[in-house]
């Protein structure tokens, strides 16, 4: 696995790795012409006699994998000593029809989108037990008091349980383009040498659709060579819902600096964070969804501008594509392993949010007071009232409670137990709890359907 920092590759990737390897790739080639040589004798393009002969032998253990290597370093292709040794692996006359009236881009590309499938699926897997870990711990935090911040500085308090509830809002949208992009993405091409069906005509057209059905994919409307946007579109896709786990990741390094000490990754006696410091306990889940995830942004700007080629077919976008799908997945992989493990066990200190959340004396609840005085001054008089009195506490040093009940108008209008109240952070975080237990149920919901289809499917 194309892995940074700390890999995770030895942990349970649930059969990826399995899934790119050579062995692998040689073996989806096989299931594809295999398929292909049925679906054109089910058309009467080929005789069935040889396609039935061509199953058969479209097993890794039936070519010779030595051989091909040899004929490799003889010819200069990647692809035409795999066509030589399956026709040598069949009988005389089947062998004629092995990979009939197609080309090498046909058989590559629909195989690696064939195993990019099964992976998707997988991958679908950890996202379901992601979301299963956030609704967790977005109920059981959902009145868990932490301060909000935007521009880097406390804003107004949220709970820990609103924290996640966002988390698991962009993680569905991200979930719902992996799977509205299925249809777009996984498709069989078939139409030979540029796309036009040259070499099959309409029987071609027909074949390549009873592919598609044979091998559980879609099929391209137009099957052209120089088409790159679905595989474009997937590692975007990809990259998106990293940029999600990369968001959270980025929130537990941060928080969990001892400055902040709101969260932690769990950590286990024996694991060494420096080979000089002996006190360091590192974010090892965090920087390597973080590392991962950077690595694959930059395959998304470098497919864009390899999918521009000119004319009906270039290897140099071809064979690019190729390697930027197997390494976008690599990544992909690596980055859900440690987020599947973050999620499940990441520590949150309440107490700490808390004493955080009461920095600043009930400064961040000054939009509270302003809009319950608001409802007798108005909105714009209500915020110069409370925006003097929040600047004498930050400028001046003063207590803000003091500051407050002090003021002639809001001593008027409330008593110093109602002011009190007004700045307990935890009387001020709006629908934070409700939202937390809303997106706790959608995730819950999202994760059973995952679940459900994915054991309707075989992988």
């Amino acid at each position: 696995m194309r892995a940074l920092y700390d890999s995770k590759s030895k942990g349970n990737d649930r059969g990826i790795k399995n899934l790119l390897t050579k062995e692998a790739k040689i073996e989806s080639w096989l299931t594809v012409e295999a398929a292909l040589a049925d679906c054109q004798a089910e058309e009467n393009f080929i005789p069935r006699s040889a396609a039935d002969n061509i199953i058969e032998n479209a097993k890794l253990n039936r070519i010779d994998l030595e051989e091909m290597e040899r004929i490799k370093a003889r010819v200069g292709h990647g692809f035409v000593p795999f066509v030589k040794v399956l026709v040598k692996a069949c009988d005389e006359e089947s062998g004629k029809f092995v990979h009939y009236g197609v080309t090498t881009q046909n058989i590559q590309q629909t195989a690696q989108l064939y195993t990019t499938y099964k992976i998707h699926k997988i991958f679908q897997s950890y996202l379901a037990d992601i979301l299963k870990h956030l609704a967790q711990l977005a109920g059981e935090h959902a009145d868990t008091v932490m301060p909000g911040r935007t521009h880097g500085r406390h804003a107004i308090p949220i709970t820990y349980g609103y924290k996640v509830s966002v988390w698991i809002s962009e993680l569905l949208n991200g979930i719902q383009r992996m799977e509205e992009c299925e249809k777009r993405v996984f498709q069989v091409m078939a139409g030979g040498a540029v796309g036009a069906f040259n070499a099959t005509g309409e029987t071609g057209y027909r074949v390549q659709k009873r592919l598609a059905e044979k091998l559980g994919m879609y099929w391209m409307p137009v099957p052209s060579r120089n088409i790159s946007s679905h595989k474009e579109e997937y590692i975007m896709n990809l990259a998106l819902l990293c940029n999600i786990f990369h968001k959270m990741a980025e929130e537990v390094y941060y928080t969990g600096l001892e400055e902040f000490g709101e969260v932690s990754e769990a950590f286990q006696k024996g694991t060494i964070g420096s080979s000089t410091m002996p006190q360091k306990i590192n974010p090892k889940l965090a920087k390597g969804i973080i590392a991962n995830s950077q690595k694959l942004y930059s395959l998304v700007s470098l497919g864009l501008f390899s999918g521009v080629r000119m004319f009906e077919g270039d290897s140099s976008s071809y064979m690019l594509h190729d390697g930027m799908m197997e390494e976008a997945l690599e990544l992909t992989t690596e980055v859900l392993m440690r987020t599947e493990e973050l999620t499940a066990t990441i520590r949150v200190n309440k107490e700490r949010m808390y004493q955080n959340a009461m920095l600043n004396k009930g400064l961040d609840n000054s939009e509270c007071v302003m809009m319950r005085i608001a409802e007798k001054l108005g909105k714009d008089r209500a915020h110069e009232l409370l925006y003097d009195k929040a600047m004498k506490a930050e400028l001046e040093g003063k207590d803000y409670f003091t500051v407050l009940k002090e003021d002639k108008i809001l001593s008027a209008n409330f008593t110093e137990e109602e002011l009190s109240e007004m700045i307990r952070p935890e009387k001020y975080t709006g629908l934070s709890s409700f939202l937390a237990h809303e997106l706790a149920s959608k995730a819950m919901e999202k994760a059973e359907e995952l679940k459900e289809r994915r054991g309707h499917e075989i992988v």
